[in-house]
């Protein structure tokens, strides 16, 4: 596992748009500014492309690649057309699945079960309808958790960018597999429940 994701706070940064059909982020450390991990959707369909600036563009499929600042594979995070429920597919750097996320139907604010790679519950994503905090729990004790960062008026309310703030808690182990899950689930908050 990259040594990137033994990290605990993580600056999420979506790439600003006004019309702009690829989903791409940064992630930064908070601390120095600096880019850390690039998150980007470089392979697009022409009706993926279209559909993405439709009322509809939260049903579309989405293939993200998340690389290092030097350019090595981390993680990919990948779904099919979603209508009722999403379930996003995570897999590492040489593409091997290692879990996924499947969104509970009816829930209130959004929640994800996130499952390890053999489908066994490894913990919740909840979050809040009157805010954009979430949790990730196992077992009621917190393992992270996620809080929006305000972009600035301009931004809020001329573009769809987003910015999030992951803080993981120092008692989830630096290898704990479930890291990578983690990181990749934030990507998912923004363009499965919030698009």
């Amino acid at each position: 596992m990259n040594p990137i994701l033994s990290r605990n706070a993580y600056f999420v940064k979506e790439h600003v748009g006004m019309f702009k059909a690829a989903n791409n982020f940064d992630i930064l450390d908070p601390e120095s500014g600096q880019i850390i991990l690039e998150c980007r959707e470089p392979k697009l369909g022409f009706f993926t492309k279209w559909f993405r600036f439709t009322k509809y563009k939260r049903y579309t499929p989405f293939a993200i690649e998340i690389r290092d600042s030097t350019g090595e594979p981390v993680a990919y995070v990948r779904r099919n057309a979603s209508f009722f429920r999403s379930i996003v597919q995570v897999f590492d750097e040489k593409e091997t699945p290692v879990g996924s996320f499947r969104q509970k139907l009816l829930s209130i604010g959004g929640k994800f079960e996130i499952l390890d790679a053999e489908g066994n519950s490894g913990c919740m994503l909840k979050g809040s309808w009157s805010s954009w905090n979430f949790r990730f729990e196992r077992d009621g004790v917190l393992l992270a958790q996620v809080s929006k960062k305000w972009a600035g008026i301009g931004k809020e309310l001329f573009t769809s960018a987003d910015n999030y703030m992951l803080v993981i808690e120092a008692s989830v182990p630096s290898a704990d597999p479930i890291r990578r899950l983690i990181l990749a689930a934030v990507l998912c908050i923004d363009m499965v429940l919030k698009e």
